[in-house]
């Protein structure tokens, strides 16, 4: 038993993560408190994200060169080999279960386990601020964000939409990215999944800001913007204290909304719950989650939503074999089997949809292993030029007549294939309750006229 002060001590720390919360706490908390000396990032869901560093000029003057960050599977022995004292899950999307087994593993070799909390790692902002986030990956928070974010916009507010990080490059130069135009995914080589959340924003004459340093990206969007809209990733709490915080809630995952990390944390605090997706969803699914909401959040609004479906050219799909594409992270992390893209085959009549698995090379074929509830669809993954190629092999080898595109990441602009294209659209639409668009302009203008 030490009988030093825990005052007087240093900790040695590790901070658990997938290139985005991670960066985030460590900027807003571990160089604040001095003590806790962050020896190792580990990484994880995200793929050829390890054996990189993170830089010594973006970690402050405590540290005077990079820290590394290691796969997580090397966790038990960074723990030894490093003498650590606390390690911090910075992460998310990870079911209760998952989180108490890696905070066994991390106990069982001897350091603490430890989560950071809004109070510790939330920025404020001087402009109203409309948070965005959901309870699991794929629930359709972007859809409703693109949506509120528009509405402000058409209505003459000046938006600063900022997404939950994504730096999976060279970190010094993803400090601070500002997206106004196509040529700036390009300017950042952006992958896939980036583009999936960043392309819809661009399609409606709106920017957006990601990147690294979170408190200097808000500093950059409050110069341009009237209101604040985050765009949550995974099931992530708001990194910018919210003046309203939206939940969304997936119909079609009940029991999801309170077994998720930290899911379950933005439920708990949400001002308004949208459960979305319930056209698809058995009407005692739907009534089993209002009973649960209304009992862990009984004060928050509550109304009902889904995503309207569109097709930009039916009749290609009509009768033909296809090869369906949808949202990456939706698919892997998310845990769905299926997207807009499944359901816009069905509805188009295609004669037939093509299992990808048989025809999947290299990390695309790793990834159908890893995650077998996918069913026969591709998720479009590109975290790395090495994976896109393997993406567009996948592509090319599954020789369908046509590839039906639910990627917002617009495939068409990061592969190479002569096969056709169709993309499939999803929209936010409201069914029932309080208007959301409503609830939005009272709360900005609550602020701004506070503000004043």
């Amino acid at each position: 038993m030490t009988t030093e002060r825990d005052s007087d001590m240093t900790f040695n720390c590790i901070i658990m993560g997938a290139a985005g919360r991670d960066f985030h706490d460590f900027q807003t908390f571990f160089r604040r408190h001095s003590q806790f000396r962050v020896r190792a990032f580990t990484a994880a869901q995200i793929p050829d994200i390890e054996c990189r560093s993170f830089p010594a000029s973006l970690a402050g003057s405590d540290y005077d060169s990079d820290i590394p960050i290691y796969p997580e599977s090397q966790l038990t022995k960074l723990i030894a080999d490093l003498e650590i004292g606390f390690v911090f899950l910075a992460y998310s999307d990870l079911s209760h279960l998952e989180v108490m087994h890696k905070a066994s593993l991390v106990q069982a070799a001897g350091a603490s386990f430890a989560l950071l909390g809004p109070k510790h790692t939330q920025l404020e902002s001087s402009k109203p601020v409309l948070a965005i986030t959901a309870v699991r990956t794929g629930a359709g928070k972007s859809p409703l964000s693109q949506a509120i974010a528009k509405h402000l916009s058409d209505q003459g507010q000046h938006v600063g939409v900022i997404r939950h990080p994504m730096p999976y490059g060279q970190l010094e130069r993803q400090v601070v990215e500002r997206f106004a135009t196509h040529e700036d995914l390009d300017r950042f080589d952006c992958t896939i999944e980036e583009r999936e959340e960043y392309e819809p924003y661009l399609e409606l004459g709106l920017t957006i800001f990601a990147g690294v340093d979170y408190a200097q990206i808000l500093r950059a969007a409050e110069q341009e913007a009237d209101v604040i809209v985050w765009d949550g990733g995974n099931n992530d709490y708001s990194f910018i204290r919210p003046d309203l915080s939206i939940v969304v809630v997936d119909a079609l995952r009940p029991g999801h909304e309170t077994e998720y990390y930290p899911g379950e944390t933005n439920l708990r605090a949400a001002d308004v719950l949208v459960i979305n997706k319930v056209g698809q969803a058995k009407p005692e699914a739907v009534a089993e989650i209002r009973r649960r909401l209304d009992a862990t959040n009984a004060t928050a609004l509550v109304l009902t939503s889904d995503l309207e479906i569109s097709v930009d050219t039916p009749d290609l799909v009509t009768g033909r074999r296809v090869l369906v594409i949808e949202d990456g992270p939706t698919l892997t992390h998310g845990g769905m089997g299926y997207g807009a893209g499944l359901l816009a085959a069905r509805r188009c009549q295609a004669q037939q949809v093509i299992d990808p698995r048989d025809a999947a090379v290299g990390s695309i074929d790793r990834a159908f292993e890893t995650f077998p509830h996918i069913g026969s669809v591709l998720p479009a993954l590109g975290y790395s030029e090495r994976q896109c190629a393997e993406l567009e092999t996948t592509i090319n080898n599954a020789a369908p007549e046509v590839i039906i595109d639910a990627s917002p990441a617009r495939i068409d602009r990061v592969i190479h294939t002569t096969i056709p294209i169709v993309r499939v659209r999803y929209r936010f639409e409201q069914l029932s309750g309080d208007s959301i668009m409503a609830v939005v302009e009272k709360v900005v203008a609550a602020k701004q006229s506070a503000s004043c």
